[in-house]
Protein backbone atom coordinates (compact mmCIF):
# COMPACT_ATOMS: atom_id res chain seq x y z
CA UNK A 1 0.00 0.00 0.00
CA UNK A 2 1.31 3.22 -1.24
CA UNK A 3 0.90 5.71 2.44
CA UNK A 4 3.86 8.05 1.32
CA UNK A 5 5.23 9.84 -1.80
CA UNK A 6 8.19 11.18 -1.71
CA UNK A 7 7.88 13.75 -4.90
CA UNK A 8 11.03 15.72 -4.59
CA UNK A 9 14.58 14.64 -3.69
CA UNK A 10 17.43 17.42 -4.57
CA UNK A 11 20.13 14.80 -2.99
CA UNK A 12 21.32 11.10 -4.38
CA UNK A 13 18.64 8.44 -2.80
CA UNK A 14 18.59 8.51 1.16
CA UNK A 15 17.48 5.30 2.42
CA UNK A 16 20.53 2.63 2.23
CA UNK A 17 19.88 0.11 0.34
CA UNK A 18 17.98 -2.95 1.11
CA UNK A 19 18.60 -5.10 -2.31
CA UNK A 20 22.19 -6.29 -3.53
CA UNK A 21 24.19 -3.48 -4.89
CA UNK A 22 27.51 -3.45 -6.32
CA UNK A 23 30.52 -3.16 -3.91
CA UNK A 24 31.66 0.66 -3.79
CA UNK A 25 34.37 1.86 -6.06
CA UNK A 26 37.25 3.61 -5.25
CA UNK A 27 36.40 7.57 -6.20
CA UNK A 28 32.85 7.12 -4.94
CA UNK A 29 30.89 10.42 -4.52
CA UNK A 30 26.91 9.93 -4.67
CA UNK A 31 24.76 7.23 -3.48
CA UNK A 32 23.72 7.31 -7.00
CA UNK A 33 26.77 5.51 -7.90
CA UNK A 34 25.47 2.27 -6.58
CA UNK A 35 21.36 3.16 -7.80
CA UNK A 36 20.06 -0.24 -8.72
CA UNK A 37 16.37 0.72 -8.56
CA UNK A 38 15.22 1.29 -11.86
CA UNK A 39 13.62 4.47 -11.48
CA UNK A 40 9.89 5.35 -13.22
CA UNK A 41 10.55 7.96 -16.10
CA UNK A 42 7.85 10.03 -14.35
CA UNK A 43 10.06 10.56 -10.80
CA UNK A 44 12.88 12.29 -12.73
CA UNK A 45 12.62 15.84 -13.80
CA UNK A 46 15.83 17.39 -15.29
CA UNK A 47 16.12 20.85 -14.58
CA UNK A 48 18.05 21.57 -18.50
CA UNK A 49 18.97 25.97 -17.53
CA UNK A 50 21.41 25.20 -15.09
CA UNK A 51 24.42 23.19 -14.43
CA UNK A 52 24.70 20.38 -11.44
CA UNK A 53 28.24 21.77 -10.58
CA UNK A 54 30.97 24.27 -12.28
CA UNK A 55 31.83 27.17 -11.96
CA UNK A 56 29.20 29.05 -14.33
CA UNK A 57 25.63 28.25 -14.98
CA UNK A 58 24.69 27.19 -11.58
CA UNK A 59 21.33 27.60 -9.56
CA UNK A 60 22.36 29.47 -6.83
CA UNK A 61 20.07 32.18 -5.69
CA UNK A 62 16.94 31.69 -3.82
CA UNK A 63 15.25 33.71 -6.60
CA UNK A 64 16.60 31.56 -9.79
CA UNK A 65 14.68 28.61 -8.04
CA UNK A 66 11.46 30.66 -7.72
CA UNK A 67 11.61 31.81 -11.08
CA UNK A 68 11.47 27.88 -12.27
CA UNK A 69 7.91 26.84 -10.96
CA UNK A 70 7.07 30.70 -12.24
CA UNK A 71 7.31 29.01 -15.99
CA UNK A 72 3.81 27.37 -16.84
CA UNK A 73 5.45 24.72 -18.78
CA UNK A 74 7.97 23.46 -15.88
CA UNK A 75 4.76 23.64 -13.39
CA UNK A 76 1.97 21.64 -15.41
CA UNK A 77 5.23 19.58 -15.64
CA UNK A 78 5.75 19.31 -12.18
CA UNK A 79 1.47 18.96 -11.92
CA UNK A 80 1.13 16.09 -14.11
CA UNK A 81 3.82 14.19 -12.67
CA UNK A 82 2.14 14.70 -8.98
CA UNK A 83 -1.18 14.13 -10.19
CA UNK A 84 0.61 10.77 -11.99
CA UNK A 85 1.78 9.38 -8.18
CA UNK A 86 -1.24 10.73 -6.58
CA UNK A 87 -3.65 9.14 -7.92
CA UNK A 88 -1.77 5.62 -7.53
CA UNK A 89 -2.38 6.27 -3.76
CA UNK A 90 -4.98 4.16 -2.21
CA UNK A 91 -3.84 6.08 1.15
CA UNK A 92 -2.18 9.16 0.86
CA UNK A 93 -0.58 10.52 4.51
CA UNK A 94 1.27 13.11 2.63
CA UNK A 95 4.36 14.60 0.73
CA UNK A 96 8.53 14.22 2.31
CA UNK A 97 10.06 17.07 0.88
CA UNK A 98 14.25 16.94 0.55
CA UNK A 99 15.57 19.84 -0.57
CA UNK A 100 19.19 21.67 -0.57
CA UNK A 101 18.51 24.78 1.59
CA UNK A 102 21.97 26.51 0.65
CA UNK A 103 21.76 27.72 -2.92
CA UNK A 104 18.83 27.96 -5.60
CA UNK A 105 17.35 24.12 -5.02
CA UNK A 106 16.02 26.31 -1.51
CA UNK A 107 13.30 28.96 -4.24
CA UNK A 108 12.37 25.82 -5.79
CA UNK A 109 11.56 23.78 -2.49
CA UNK A 110 9.73 27.11 -1.17
CA UNK A 111 7.31 26.95 -4.29
CA UNK A 112 7.15 23.23 -4.54
CA UNK A 113 5.94 23.01 -0.93
CA UNK A 114 3.64 26.30 -1.68
CA UNK A 115 1.91 23.98 -4.29
CA UNK A 116 1.52 21.32 -2.11
CA UNK A 117 -0.10 23.72 0.79
CA UNK A 118 -2.47 24.68 -2.16
CA UNK A 119 -3.79 21.49 -3.69
CA UNK A 120 -3.48 19.32 -0.98
CA UNK A 121 -4.63 21.29 2.30
CA UNK A 122 -5.48 18.82 5.10
CA UNK A 123 -2.09 16.80 4.08
CA UNK A 124 1.05 16.73 5.96
CA UNK A 125 4.47 17.99 3.96
CA UNK A 126 7.27 17.21 6.18
CA UNK A 127 10.42 19.29 4.47
CA UNK A 128 14.12 18.12 5.04
CA UNK A 129 16.64 20.85 4.50
CA UNK A 130 19.90 19.73 3.28
CA UNK A 131 23.17 21.73 3.64
CA UNK A 132 26.83 20.24 2.68
CA UNK A 133 28.90 19.18 5.71
CA UNK A 134 31.95 22.12 3.71
CA UNK A 135 31.21 25.35 2.72
CA UNK A 136 33.27 27.12 0.58
CA UNK A 137 34.11 30.24 3.27
CA UNK A 138 37.11 31.59 0.73
CA UNK A 139 34.60 32.80 -1.99
CA UNK A 140 32.83 36.02 0.59
CA UNK A 141 29.90 36.92 -2.47
CA UNK A 142 29.44 32.65 -2.60
CA UNK A 143 29.35 32.11 1.63
CA UNK A 144 26.94 35.19 2.04
CA UNK A 145 24.63 33.76 -0.88
CA UNK A 146 24.54 30.26 1.10
CA UNK A 147 23.34 32.72 4.12
CA UNK A 148 20.31 34.15 2.55
CA UNK A 149 18.96 31.26 0.57
CA UNK A 150 19.17 29.15 3.97
CA UNK A 151 17.48 32.27 5.79
CA UNK A 152 14.77 32.09 2.77
CA UNK A 153 14.60 28.82 2.77
CA UNK A 154 13.67 28.53 6.33
CA UNK A 155 11.07 30.89 6.42
CA UNK A 156 9.58 30.02 2.98
CA UNK A 157 9.42 26.03 3.53
CA UNK A 158 8.68 25.82 7.63
CA UNK A 159 5.79 28.64 6.29
CA UNK A 160 4.24 25.99 3.61
CA UNK A 161 5.18 22.91 5.85
CA UNK A 162 3.35 21.31 8.55
CA UNK A 163 6.76 20.47 9.93
CA UNK A 164 10.37 21.76 8.88
CA UNK A 165 14.15 20.01 9.79
CA UNK A 166 17.25 21.32 8.63
CA UNK A 167 19.33 18.16 8.53
CA UNK A 168 23.54 18.60 8.29
CA UNK A 169 26.62 17.06 9.66
CA UNK A 170 27.64 20.84 9.41
CA UNK A 171 28.63 22.58 12.44
CA UNK A 172 27.10 25.55 12.08
CA UNK A 173 24.92 26.89 9.10
CA UNK A 174 26.29 30.59 10.27
CA UNK A 175 28.56 32.38 8.37
CA UNK A 176 31.60 31.41 10.73
CA UNK A 177 32.68 27.69 9.60
CA UNK A 178 32.35 25.11 12.26
CA UNK A 179 33.89 21.80 12.60
CA UNK A 180 32.37 18.88 11.12
CA UNK A 181 30.34 16.72 13.80
CA UNK A 182 32.08 13.59 14.83
CA UNK A 183 30.60 10.05 15.96
CA UNK A 184 32.65 7.99 18.36
CA UNK A 185 32.23 4.87 16.19
CA UNK A 186 32.35 6.37 12.84
CA UNK A 187 35.75 7.62 10.76
CA UNK A 188 34.17 9.33 8.13
CA UNK A 189 35.18 11.71 5.43
CA UNK A 190 33.20 15.23 5.72
CA UNK A 191 34.42 16.00 1.88
CA UNK A 192 32.40 12.96 0.49
CA UNK A 193 28.78 13.19 0.19
CA UNK A 194 28.77 9.45 0.28
CA UNK A 195 29.57 9.10 3.69
CA UNK A 196 27.44 12.29 4.91
CA UNK A 197 24.36 10.81 2.40
CA UNK A 198 24.66 7.78 4.57
CA UNK A 199 25.04 8.86 7.52
CA UNK A 200 22.42 10.99 7.29
CA UNK A 201 19.68 8.31 5.39
CA UNK A 202 20.56 5.84 8.60
CA UNK A 203 18.55 8.87 10.43
CA UNK A 204 16.34 9.99 8.37
CA UNK A 205 15.00 6.37 7.88
CA UNK A 206 14.97 6.05 11.53
CA UNK A 207 13.08 9.22 12.17
CA UNK A 208 10.00 8.51 9.06
CA UNK A 209 9.35 5.12 10.38
CA UNK A 210 6.43 6.05 13.02
CA UNK A 211 4.06 7.12 10.04
CA UNK A 212 5.68 4.69 7.73
CA UNK A 213 4.98 1.43 9.37
CA UNK A 214 2.18 -0.33 8.39
CA UNK A 215 1.54 -1.32 12.00
CA UNK A 216 1.74 2.45 13.39
CA UNK A 217 -1.14 3.87 14.29
CA UNK A 218 0.12 7.28 14.01
CA UNK A 219 0.04 9.21 10.35
CA UNK A 220 2.06 12.05 9.38
CA UNK A 221 -0.02 14.73 9.98
CA UNK A 222 -0.41 13.52 13.57
CA UNK A 223 3.49 13.29 13.77
CA UNK A 224 3.46 17.33 13.03
CA UNK A 225 0.51 18.04 15.08
CA UNK A 226 2.82 16.68 18.28
CA UNK A 227 5.22 19.06 17.40
CA UNK A 228 4.55 22.10 15.87
CA UNK A 229 2.07 23.81 18.05
CA UNK A 230 2.84 27.62 19.26
CA UNK A 231 3.87 27.88 16.34
CA UNK A 232 7.06 25.90 16.38
CA UNK A 233 6.64 24.52 12.61
CA UNK A 234 11.15 24.11 12.84
CA UNK A 235 11.81 21.10 14.95
CA UNK A 236 15.48 20.00 15.53
CA UNK A 237 17.64 16.11 14.74
CA UNK A 238 19.18 13.97 17.29
CA UNK A 239 20.59 10.87 16.43
CA UNK A 240 22.87 8.18 17.97
CA UNK A 241 25.00 6.48 14.84
CA UNK A 242 25.17 3.61 15.86
CA UNK A 243 23.33 3.41 19.43
CA UNK A 244 26.13 2.71 21.53
CA UNK A 245 24.60 -0.46 23.14
CA UNK A 246 26.89 -3.19 24.43
CA UNK A 247 26.73 -6.89 23.15
CA UNK A 248 24.89 -8.92 25.99
CA UNK A 249 23.58 -5.68 27.89
CA UNK A 250 20.21 -4.50 28.42
CA UNK A 251 18.79 -0.83 27.38
CA UNK A 252 18.63 -0.42 31.19
CA UNK A 253 21.76 -1.12 31.69
CA UNK A 254 23.50 1.04 29.08
CA UNK A 255 21.06 3.88 29.73
CA UNK A 256 22.29 4.11 33.35
CA UNK A 257 25.72 4.55 31.87
CA UNK A 258 25.14 7.19 30.14
CA UNK A 259 23.43 8.96 33.23
CA UNK A 260 22.73 13.03 31.83
CA UNK A 261 25.41 12.60 29.29
CA UNK A 262 23.04 11.75 26.16
CA UNK A 263 24.40 9.36 24.01
CA UNK A 264 23.21 11.31 20.45
CA UNK A 265 24.31 14.26 18.84
CA UNK A 266 22.47 17.14 17.23
CA UNK A 267 22.23 17.24 13.78
CA UNK A 268 20.53 20.29 12.72
CA UNK A 269 23.58 22.76 12.78
CA UNK A 270 22.95 24.18 16.29
CA UNK A 271 26.15 25.28 17.70
CA UNK A 272 24.06 23.98 21.10
CA UNK A 273 25.22 20.23 22.05
CA UNK A 274 24.06 20.31 25.11
CA UNK A 275 20.11 20.49 25.41
CA UNK A 276 18.54 20.47 29.14
CA UNK A 277 15.17 20.73 28.24
CA UNK A 278 12.81 20.69 25.04
CA UNK A 279 8.94 21.30 24.51
CA UNK A 280 8.26 18.14 22.64
CA UNK A 281 9.83 15.15 20.77
CA UNK A 282 9.20 12.10 19.01
CA UNK A 283 11.86 9.27 19.51
CA UNK A 284 12.76 6.16 17.79
CA UNK A 285 14.88 3.35 19.05
CA UNK A 286 15.39 0.31 16.50
CA UNK A 287 18.01 -2.53 16.43
CA UNK A 288 17.74 -3.44 20.33
CA UNK A 289 16.41 -6.42 21.70
CA UNK A 290 12.56 -6.10 22.60
CA UNK A 291 13.19 -7.98 25.58
CA UNK A 292 14.19 -5.99 29.22
CA UNK A 293 16.03 -8.23 32.19
CA UNK A 294 13.64 -8.75 35.05
CA UNK A 295 14.45 -9.16 38.84
CA UNK A 296 13.84 -11.91 40.34
CA UNK A 297 10.88 -12.06 43.21
CA UNK A 298 12.11 -9.61 46.47
CA UNK A 299 15.32 -8.58 44.41
CA UNK A 300 15.23 -4.81 44.57
CA UNK A 301 16.03 -3.76 41.03
CA UNK A 302 19.22 -1.57 40.34
CA UNK A 303 17.48 1.57 39.09
CA UNK A 304 13.88 2.47 38.05
CA UNK A 305 14.50 1.94 34.59
CA UNK A 306 14.93 -2.17 35.49
CA UNK A 307 11.79 -2.08 37.31
CA UNK A 308 10.37 -1.38 33.83
CA UNK A 309 8.47 -4.46 32.30
CA UNK A 310 9.41 -3.69 28.25
CA UNK A 311 11.55 -2.26 26.26
CA UNK A 312 8.99 0.77 25.51
CA UNK A 313 8.55 1.07 29.03
CA UNK A 314 12.46 2.01 29.60
CA UNK A 315 12.54 4.42 26.35
CA UNK A 316 9.70 6.60 27.94
CA UNK A 317 11.18 6.76 31.25
CA UNK A 318 14.38 7.50 30.71
CA UNK A 319 12.83 10.36 28.07
CA UNK A 320 10.71 11.65 31.09
CA UNK A 321 13.69 11.71 33.69
CA UNK A 322 15.78 13.65 31.25
CA UNK A 323 12.80 16.02 30.08
CA UNK A 324 10.18 15.93 32.56
CA UNK A 325 7.66 18.88 31.16
CA UNK A 326 8.19 17.87 27.22
CA UNK A 327 5.63 15.73 25.67
CA UNK A 328 7.39 12.91 24.45
CA UNK A 329 6.24 10.16 22.03
CA UNK A 330 8.63 7.34 21.85
CA UNK A 331 8.75 3.98 19.32
CA UNK A 332 11.06 0.70 19.75
CA UNK A 333 11.72 -1.21 16.61
CA UNK A 334 13.61 -4.58 16.70
CA UNK A 335 14.67 -3.89 12.53
CA UNK A 336 18.13 -2.53 12.88
CA UNK A 337 18.96 0.28 9.95
CA UNK A 338 20.61 -2.30 7.33
CA UNK A 339 24.28 -1.40 6.38
CA UNK A 340 25.34 -3.68 3.40
CA UNK A 341 26.72 -2.76 0.13
CA UNK A 342 26.33 0.22 -0.85
CA UNK A 343 26.95 1.51 2.72
CA UNK A 344 30.41 2.33 3.51
CA UNK A 345 32.09 0.55 5.72
CA UNK A 346 33.61 3.38 7.84
CA UNK A 347 33.06 1.85 11.45
CA UNK A 348 34.98 1.19 14.14
CA UNK A 349 36.79 -2.17 15.01
CA UNK A 350 35.00 -2.53 17.91
CA UNK A 351 31.57 -3.01 16.70
CA UNK A 352 30.17 -6.56 15.94
CA UNK A 353 28.15 -7.75 12.79
CA UNK A 354 25.14 -6.32 14.05
CA UNK A 355 26.95 -3.12 15.01
CA UNK A 356 27.02 -3.71 18.79
CA UNK A 357 30.10 -2.57 21.00
CA UNK A 358 32.81 -4.88 21.70
CA UNK A 359 34.88 -4.79 25.24
CA UNK A 360 37.71 -4.97 23.09
CA UNK A 361 39.35 -4.68 19.47
CA UNK A 362 39.07 -8.06 17.49
CA UNK A 363 42.45 -9.51 17.01
CA UNK A 364 42.40 -10.26 13.16
CA UNK A 365 40.30 -8.92 10.23
CA UNK A 366 37.02 -6.70 11.93
CA UNK A 367 34.34 -8.33 10.17
CA UNK A 368 31.93 -6.51 8.06
CA UNK A 369 28.94 -4.45 9.85
CA UNK A 370 25.95 -5.48 8.14
CA UNK A 371 23.41 -3.63 10.58
CA UNK A 372 23.87 -1.19 13.19
CA UNK A 373 20.77 0.07 16.39
CA UNK A 374 20.22 3.65 15.93
CA UNK A 375 18.35 6.35 18.60
CA UNK A 376 16.68 9.08 16.83
CA UNK A 377 14.72 11.75 17.44
CA UNK A 378 12.70 14.78 16.35
CA UNK A 379 12.76 17.70 18.78
CA UNK A 380 11.08 20.87 18.93
CA UNK A 381 14.01 22.80 20.80
CA UNK A 382 15.02 26.11 22.86
CA UNK A 383 18.45 25.06 20.76
CA UNK A 384 16.49 25.97 17.58
CA UNK A 385 16.29 29.71 19.06
CA UNK A 386 20.26 30.11 18.84
CA UNK A 387 20.26 28.89 14.74
CA UNK A 388 17.18 31.28 13.79
CA UNK A 389 18.79 34.17 15.98
CA UNK A 390 22.37 33.49 14.77
CA UNK A 391 21.14 33.29 11.25
CA UNK A 392 19.84 36.61 11.36
CA UNK A 393 22.58 38.54 13.76
CA UNK A 394 24.82 37.17 10.71
CA UNK A 395 22.84 38.44 7.96
CA UNK A 396 21.88 42.27 10.07
CA UNK A 397 25.62 42.16 10.47
CA UNK A 398 26.84 41.94 6.43
CA UNK A 399 25.49 44.38 3.99
CA UNK A 400 23.38 42.47 1.77
CA UNK A 401 23.11 45.36 -0.67
CA UNK A 402 26.10 44.85 -1.28
CA UNK A 403 24.85 41.52 -3.54
CA UNK A 404 22.74 43.62 -5.92
CA UNK A 405 23.45 40.08 -8.51
CA UNK A 406 20.94 37.87 -5.70
CA UNK A 407 18.54 40.64 -5.66
CA UNK A 408 18.49 40.43 -9.51
CA UNK A 409 17.43 36.62 -9.73
CA UNK A 410 14.25 37.56 -8.53
CA UNK A 411 13.84 38.50 -4.70
CA UNK A 412 12.81 41.95 -4.06
CA UNK A 413 15.10 43.62 -1.00
CA UNK A 414 12.24 44.28 0.86
CA UNK A 415 11.00 41.32 0.72
CA UNK A 416 14.26 39.73 2.08
CA UNK A 417 13.70 42.12 5.00
CA UNK A 418 10.48 40.99 5.29
CA UNK A 419 12.01 36.93 5.40
CA UNK A 420 14.41 38.44 8.25
CA UNK A 421 11.46 39.62 10.21
CA UNK A 422 9.21 36.42 9.93
CA UNK A 423 12.65 34.35 11.06
CA UNK A 424 13.11 36.83 14.50
CA UNK A 425 9.28 36.02 14.75
CA UNK A 426 9.55 32.21 14.58
CA UNK A 427 12.95 32.57 17.08
CA UNK A 428 10.24 34.03 19.60
CA UNK A 429 8.45 30.97 19.27
CA UNK A 430 11.13 29.24 20.69
CA UNK A 431 11.90 30.92 24.18
CA UNK A 432 11.64 28.79 27.44
CA UNK A 433 9.59 31.30 28.89
CA UNK A 434 7.24 31.11 26.16
CA UNK A 435 4.60 28.44 27.46
CA UNK A 436 4.69 30.57 30.68
CA UNK A 437 3.82 33.71 28.47
CA UNK A 438 1.35 31.71 27.49
CA UNK A 439 -0.40 30.69 30.06
CA UNK A 440 -0.69 34.00 31.46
Amino acid sequence: MLRVEEIFALLPPLVPGAAPAPAPRAGAQLWSDYLSVRLHPKSIYVVRQYMHDGECGCLEAFGQGERLLQDPSCLEELEDRLHFYVEECDYLQGFQVLCDLHDGFSGVGAKVTELLCDEYSGKGILTWGLTPVLSNVGDSQKNFYRLMNTALGIVHLSSHSSLFCPLSLSGSLGIKPQPPLTFPYINYDASLHYHSGAILAAVLDTLTAPYRLRSSQGSMMHLAETLNFSGRKVVAAWASVPFPALRGYSLPDTLCAYQQDVPWKLLSSCREQKVSCCFAQSVVLRGVCKESRRSCPGEQPPSPLHACESTEQVLQHYLHTLFPGAFSTSHVLEQPCNTLPPYPQFFSPLLTRQGFLLDKPPTGVPAAVESIPVLAALRSSPALRTLLRSLDQDLQKGNVRRWASFFSAGVEHDDFQEALQELRTLAQCYETDSITKGKK
